[in-house]
């Protein structure tokens, strides 16, 4: 009888267990974060989204490497760009036509990842608590958009004097439930995460405020945030351990 057919027969009556796989994860992962600290008094609510590739031991160990992009459309710095509005608040373009300027976050972050997978499943010891702590580096800041390129003050370099550019060393906690199926083909995790950043503004010159942005930042993000994986596992899924 081959293991595929002893584990349909005899898991029936509960006695057969998914052994844990090892080999590598395709991870698309995609959060939706609340700031605190410094980050709450510059941006809204915002979004995460990026890949990560992690390698998963038969201990259920996981190390890899992660990017996510942030984008987000709030933005609560006050009055940044006041000195190049007129009296009722809009743009003059290079006609004197008044236009508009839209503003959003965006930024992201790279860096390493490790963790572990406990396993609260009785039919498979690939699936349970997954506790990873991720650190790097996050980099984020104001896109204002020009869209049709004729306001002088927010031409080339000039924009960079009220952009916020930030960045620095952060790190991330995630605890959450991973899934993963016998037969590989419904793989995911899904929970709780939080993204502490230690950064520092890194423009020479801000023209609103006529003084250089070299501030020390603590920016936080507090996600929940859900993925999808795709395992290349070295073991087939009809290996199988009893308990």
């Amino acid at each position: 009888m081959g293991a595929s057919q002893a584990f349909a027969q005899d898991d029936l009556f509960g006695k057969t267990k998914q052994a844990a796989r090892n080999g590598v994860l395709f991870n698309v992962n995609g959060a939706y974060d609340m700031p605190g600290a410094d980050m709450a008094k510059r941006f809204g609510n915002s979004f995460r989204i990026g890949p990560a590739i992690l390698y998963k031991t038969k201990k259920n160990w996981l190390v890899g490497a992660k990017m996510d992009f942030i984008f987000g459309n709030k933005i609560t710095q006050d009055s940044f760009l006041i000195n190049i509005t007129d009296k009722y608040g809009s743009f003059l373009n290079q006609d004197g036509v008044r236009t508009s300027v839209k503003t959003y976050e965006r930024g992201y972050l790279i860096g390493v990842q490790g963790g572990r997978i406990f396993n609260t499943s009785k039919k498979n010891a690939d699936n349970g608590i997954l506790i990873l702590t991720s650190a790097g580096f996050m980099q984020h800041k104001i896109n204002i958009f020009d869209k049709d390129k004729t306001i002088p003050q927010l031409r080339n370099a000039y924009k960079k004097g009220y952009d916020r550019l930030t960045n620095g060393l952060f790190i991330e906690q995630y605890v959450g439930y991973t899934y993963f199926a016998n037969n590989a083909l419904v793989n995911f995790n899904i929970g709780l995460d939080i993204a502490a950043g230690f950064t520092k503004g890194r423009r020479d010159y801000l023209y609103d405020v006529m003084r250089p942005d070299n501030k020390s930042r603590v920016d936080i993000l507090f996600g929940i945030r859900a993925g999808w994986y795709i395992p290349v596992f070295k073991r087939k899924s009809e290996e199988l351990f009893f308990e």
